[in-house]
Formats: structure tokens, sequence, C-alpha cells
């Protein structure tokens, strides 16, 4: 494992990125602003919305959660900051998601995670995780750092915008 990759996954907890099971016996917990992943809404002629394809996945257990923030410093992978999340059944290889946004002509800014065991918590030893514009994970005296908004930021208009991420594992 690299060590950015380390500082990778770091940052995501430290910022909140994971999500925690509050309810038992293995139930999903009340999530907000959680939507359906419509690819309808990511047509030709569709928008403004953002097509988020994800390669990489290293196997079809568990979830992809992706997460969508206005690129605001104040909501940039801060818990609960997301305007949207969807949870899909996790696919190995390749994955797209549509992700509606609140306005055309807004910057954005996407986090994705796959959680292996679909337990919606990560699980550093087996869940992967990524960023919109794919940026590397920096640390100061050893405390990893997220990436500032304008490594993740990028511009929406009226139509689809579509961006790729790539999922890092830690092994």
């Amino acid at each position: 494992m690299t060590a950015s990759l380390s500082r990778l996954f770091c940052a995501l907890l430290a910022t909140g990125l994971a999500a925690t099971a509050t309810a038992g016996l293995g139930a999903p917990p009340k999530f907000t602003n959680l939507i359906p992943n419509d690819m309808a809404r990511c047509a030709p002629g569709a928008g403004p919305a953002v097509r988020v394809d994800v390669s990489g996945m290293k196997s079809g257990e568990g979830l992809l959660i992706v997460r969508a923030y206005n690129a605001r410093e104040n909501e940039w992978l801060k818990a609960k900051k997301y305007f949207a999340k969807i949870h899909e059944p996790a696919r190995k290889g390749r994955m797209s998601v549509c992700v509606p946004v609140p306005k055309a002509g807004g910057n954005y800014a996407i986090a994705v995670q796959h959680d292996v065991n679909g337990d919606y918590s990560t699980s550093f030893s087996v869940d992967g995780a990524g960023m919109s514009n794919n940026p590397m994970v920096k640390s100061f005296l050893g405390i990893p750092r997220p990436p500032a908004l304008e490594k993740v930021a990028f511009p929406v208009g009226s139509g689809v915008t579509t961006i790729s991420i790539a999922m890092r594992y830690r092994d």
C-alpha cells in the first residue's frame, strides 16, 4: 500500500466521509438526502446533472456510496453537508451513477466509497475511496489532510457533465 493511499483513507475518515450505522442488527441507518440512481437524468438533453463514471471497483460485494457537495469550504467533506447521496449495489469493474445538481453554472465536488461489506461504515482494510479530479492526499506532520476544495471542484453547466473517478484501495 502506498503512503498516499493510506493518507486518502485516513483523510476520508477524519473528515466524516464514512457513515456509521446507528440502528442495530445490520439495519441501515436513516440517511439525509438519499436519492435513487436515475440514469435517465443523465440522458442526452437532460441536466443539469453529473454522470460519475467510477472505475477500478475490486468486487461486486457491498455498496457504492456517492456523496455530492456544493463546492464550498464549509460543506466539502463535512458530515451531512452533501446535497445528494446515492447507494448502489456494487459491481466489479466500472459503475456509473447520475447525480442531478441544484442549479446549472454551479461548482460541485464528489466523493465515492466502496463499502465492501455493506455496513455503512469504513473498513480500512478492504474499502475503497475516491474523489472528483482524483487528487493526491497529502499530510502535514504525519496528519492526513483532505484535498483542498480547488483540487476536487468542477463546474456543471445546463447539460450533463461527465467525470471519472478511480477507486483506490488500501492494498
